[in-house]
């Protein structure tokens, strides 16, 4: 099954169905096939060959979908780019990934400059926006007819490399099939939520977050509406819900604690919501009370997921206040298993490191492998398993626990921010001589970023100054919150830095 015949199906029995929403604009699935066809012909003209990978730097829009999916049809890779990167990060992305072609945001091409260089041979398609020289224009690629010159290889089914923050600073690009996304956005997701061609998507996520684009694979399999919002703003959202009767709201716990006050004041904006799927961080047992309390009638699913296997565990409903701390019980068709440092499995109760399989990789969940880091498939990835990184524990009734992150992971307004990420950008600047970074918690955004910094010496630097160097060097959402200058880092007899005590510090110092 492939996505093109997905949306072949749906465009010749439901044409005038609408597919997309942004804005004021509205596109039905007859014209989102027409407009994908048009693009996967250009791009073969242009000489993309089945398995060539193509940059997508663009924001929320309908032309994300348009090129993602004339990209898959082409039988090309899309690499999705947050735009929220800093141009470090982006420019190891397009080095790593080697992409053909990038559909290029006309508005944001100075920042893509900034992190792609000159004299990559890098050619760029210009969307919506003039294109400079030697660019090819987006808009008169939609008005080409469609067809392709060259039938896709059936045994083609990758479509995405999806790039994860890394432990040791670097990211890793997941490898995404056609599979995973029908498998997991399509039957079950339609088996465990209730999905149907009726149902009205929000998403307040970028595109580019696979949390976003999941919600994109619903409407590709489901033919469900996909109402995309641009930027987040909370009284928009609330707007946006009530004026397209909007039934699925897809979220990270962070987006109801900014939504609450709108929910208050006009609950009545939320009145066609049927239910609300949460991910990203630890949803906290007060929210879950007050959001079931103001709507009473959504349902609300929180569940445990990964770039790499997509959902792992379920709580439903009626389980949300019984097992608050829980991610809800793994998913039939997912085996799960948890290991302790020697491999061995551990008995209930106890904690372990998580590892699961859906059988063959990138044929079901899990994807297919990290692109180009042989290394890491063979520590991730043994027997079809996959391990998470993330430490849990399963009750006798089978609901699982996360209790610790082996990967020293800083979950912040459900983004993953590895604390090596941030402490490699600390370090590089000439006044640094150690870094350690912790997430504490945050009224916000669930866990917020804290530095611990040790100058060298004889040097000086201010906090603001250390944040503005970061920036540059990671995404804006990656900064610490609060930076802590001090003269040493708590170490144990082998040079290993004790976080916990640095979390307890920090703590104690702000209650």
């Amino acid at each position: 099954m492939k996505f093109a015949s997905y949306l072949a199906s749906h465009a010749a029995s439901m044409p005038d169905k609408e597919a997309l929403v942004c804005g004021d604009r509205r596109v039905s699935f007859s014209e989102l096939e027409r407009w994908s066809n048009a693009v996967a012909a250009e791009l073969q003209r242009m000489g993309v060959l089945p398995g060539d990978r193509i940059a997508l730097y663009l924001p929320n829009c309908l032309e994300f979908a348009f090129a993602f999916f004339g990209i898959v049809k082409a039988g090309a890779i899309a690499v999705p780019i947050n735009m929220r990167l800093a141009p470090p990060e982006i420019a190891f992305m397009l080095e790593d990934a080697q992409p053909r072609l990038a559909f290029v945001s006309s508005e944001h091409a100075a920042e893509f400059d900034r992190a792609a260089g000159a004299g990559t041979g890098l050619q760029r398609i210009a969307v919506n926006g003039a294109p400079r020289a030697g660019e090819a224009d987006f808009g008169a690629m939609l008005q080409q007819a469609g067809g392709l010159l060259q039938e896709i290889p059936v045994e083609f089914d990758d479509c995405m490399i999806s790039y994860t923050s890394g432990t040791t600073g670097k990211p890793k690009g997941a490898v995404l099939t056609q599979s995973n996304f029908i498998i997991m956005n399509g039957f079950m997701n339609g088996l465990y939520w209730g999905f149907g061609e009726h149902d009205r998507i929000l998403i307040t996520t970028p595109l580019a977050h696979r949390t976003a684009f999941a919600r994109m694979g619903n409407m590709l399999v489901h033919g469900c509406t996909l109402v995309i919002v641009p930027r987040f703003d909370a009284a928009e959202v609330a707007r946006i819900i009530g004026a397209e009767r909007i039934t699925v709201l897809g979220i990270v716990p962070t987006v109801v604690r900014l939504l609450m006050p709108e929910i208050v004041q006009a609950p009545q904006q939320f009145a066609s919501l049927e239910r609300i799927l949460a991910t990203g961080e630890a949803f906290a047992v007060d929210l879950k009370q007050e959001l079931m309390a103001r709507l009473p009638a959504v349902k609300l699913y929180s569940f445990f997921s990964m770039t790499e296997v997509g959902v792992i565990t379920l709580l439903r409903p009626h389980e949300q206040i019984s097992h608050a701390s829980s991610v809800g019980r793994v998913l039939p068709g997912i085996e799960m298993k948890l290991l302790d440092d020697q491999g061995q499995q551990v008995a209930n109760g106890e904690p372990g490191e998580v590892w699961v399989r859906t059988g063959e990789p990138g044929r079901y969940l899990n994807m297919r492998e990290y692109y180009r880091r042989p290394e890491a498939n063979r520590e991730s990835v043994r027997n079809g398993w996959f391990a998470t990184g993330d430490m849990a524990q399963i009750d006798a009734d089978g609901y699982v626990t996360i209790v610790d992150r082996k990967k020293d992971m800083i979950l912040s307004g459900g983004y993953n921010i590895y604390s090596k990420e941030v402490e490699a950008a600390l370090c590089s600047h000439e006044a640094v001589a150690q870094a350690a970074v912790i997430g504490v918690p945050d009224p916000v955004f669930g866990e917020a970023v804290v530095a611990f910094v040790v100058l060298r010496p004889g040097r000086q630097l201010a906090a603001d100054a250390l944040l503005a160097w970061c920036v540059e060097r990671i995404a804006s959402y990656k900064k610490p919150k609060t930076i802590r200058f001090v003269s040493a880092l708590p170490e144990n007899s082998t040079g290993k830095v004790l976080k916990r005590e640095l979390r307890e510090k920090f703590l104690e110092t702000t209650t």
